[in-house]
């Protein structure tokens, strides 16, 4: 579910003003459904939420964006209203974005802040080109009003999804309500988008907060919640005092959270979680080897990784492990390392997710790093379509057959690019109606078994 775009509609309409926000997530005809809502509400503003500029599949990719140009195209056939871009797609690319589209505007601070005074800048004068945290283009040149960093309220911001989206057709997918405890990161992997998007510097909800918003949300029958924080347990003491207000709360809420760091990462935190309601959970390690984890910056290194299957292994909360093969530094050796770690370590009820290849964003460490190894020489302005770095040291071809013949003997192992599956969809939707909650993952092995009874290659 979008929450940044419910928190901007919200917010825009505590203002005063009169909002209709269009989801496309379920759309069967994006253009229609567009140009159908210009015409029905005559707004005096157009806003998009544009979360990601491509799927991030090297094997696979997928550029987003051409769609957003058509339908920018077909509302300017029938209204002459501001167009404004936001989303975390506009804090990564900002200007490649706004010349891909042109004539529009972007909103690059916190959008429920920087939106709703936009729009109250445009309803007294017309103008929308002078509040912080604006960008655009004039004249060919590109602007960007800086925007210091506002005092956000520390109470847990949770738009009413119902008001919103339709809610039927999210859990008919096992969609969960995501809910952030903080914003901001402080780690500096090579490859994130991360603090160009939040900052570098966490910024706190309160614990009780977040413990009324999950009681709130599952008393509306909104039970399957996921917190999707850039990192869970950073700083460690506010998971702990979130865990803690949530184990006060008979909330009755099923908990996950997919962005757990291996650094600060222990018994007394999943303790913690247990209590606090959660039935699943995801750890970030990418690697198993120090020479990869060294090279995209992950501040722990692979004792930290073993350190942390060993608690996973005390505790009963279901576990999803991420790995990211092709990093600075790797070699058929560290994915072999890698492989192994997760062949003997990862219960066989747990999963592990594998990707291969890592898009490339300007302005992150990775893309200094792709220039110095000469396997990147398009200019920042042309990296809006999808680029991928693998390391020069090992042959992406060559890992995806190690992989495949790993996943051959391991039905817990999944390739990310299964998540893309078309019948994915029916799959979720057959789970839901038997009952099944999120997470999905958790079944993995029966589900690759059924597909490959059905004589699926999955």
């Amino acid at each position: 579910m979008p929450i940044g775009t419910c928190i901007v509609a919200h917010a825009s309409e505590r203002a005063g003003h009169i909002v209709h926000l269009l989801d496309l997530m379920f759309t069967r005809n994006a253009l229609y459904d567009v140009k159908s809502a210009v015409v029905g509400f005559k707004p005096d503003v157009v806003g998009f939420s544009i979360r990601n500029i491509d799927n991030v599949d090297m094997r696979d990719p997928v550029f987003f964006l051409d769609d957003l140009q058509s339908l920018v195209n077909a509302i300017r056939t029938r209204t002459i209203a501001p167009i404004i871009l936001g989303g975390a797609a506009l804090g990564v690319m900002t200007e490649q974005i706004l010349r891909l589209v042109p004539g529009t505007i972007a909103v690059v601070g916190d959008g429920e802040i920087v939106f709703p005074l936009l729009l109250d800048q445009i309803s007294r004068d017309g103008t929308c080109i002078d509040i912080p945290g604006v960008a655009y283009i004039e004249n060919g040149a590109f602007y960007q009003n800086t925007c210091a960093a506002p005092e956000l309220s520390a109470s847990c911001p949770v738009p009413d999804y119902q008001r919103w989206l339709d809610i039927a057709a999210y859990r008919s997918q096992l969609a969960t309500v995501p809910i952030q405890t903080k914003t901001g990161c402080q780690y500096h992997c090579v490859y994130c988008t991360y603090p160009r998007i939040e900052g570098s510097t966490c910024r706190l909800k309160d614990p009780g907060s977040i413990a009324d918003a999950v009681a709130q949300l599952a008393a509306a029958g909104l039970r399957d919640i996921e917190f999707v924080d850039s990192v869970f347990n950073a700083p460690l003491e506010h998971a702990m005092e979130v865990c803690a207000a949530l184990a006060r709360v008979k909330h009755e809420a099923r908990l996950q959270c997919l962005e757990l760091n291996p650094r600060e990462f222990d018994d007394a935190l999943v303790t913690a979680m247990e209590r606090a309601g959660f039935v699943g959970m995801g750890i970030t390690v990418e690697s198993a080897s120090d020479r990869v984890l060294l090279g995209l910056r992950k501040g722990f290194t692979s004792r930290e990784v073993h350190h942390t299957a060993e608690v996973v292994m005390r505790h009963r909360i279901p576990c999803a492990w991420m790995f990211l093969f092709g990093g600075p530094g790797e070699t058929p050796k560290t994915v072999r390392e890698t492989l192994q770690f997760a062949g003997k370590y990862i219960r066989p009820t747990d999963v592990a997710f594998f990707n291969t290849g890592i898009r490339i964003y300007p302005g992150t460490e990775l893309e200094s790093i792709a220039r110095k190894q000469g396997v990147l020489s398009r200019l920042p302005e042309e990296m809006l379509t999808p680029l991928f770095y693998v390391s020069p040291d090992v042959d992406a071809g060559w890992i995806e057959r190690e992989l495949k013949e790993s996943m051959g003997s391991h039905m817990n192992f999944i390739a990310i690019d299964s998540l893309s599956l078309p019948f994915l969809p029916t799959i979720n939707r057959i789970g839901s109606q038997f009952g099944l909650h999120p997470p999905l993952w958790r079944h993995t092995r029966i589900i690759r078994r059924v597909l490959r009874f059905a004589g699926m290659d999955v």
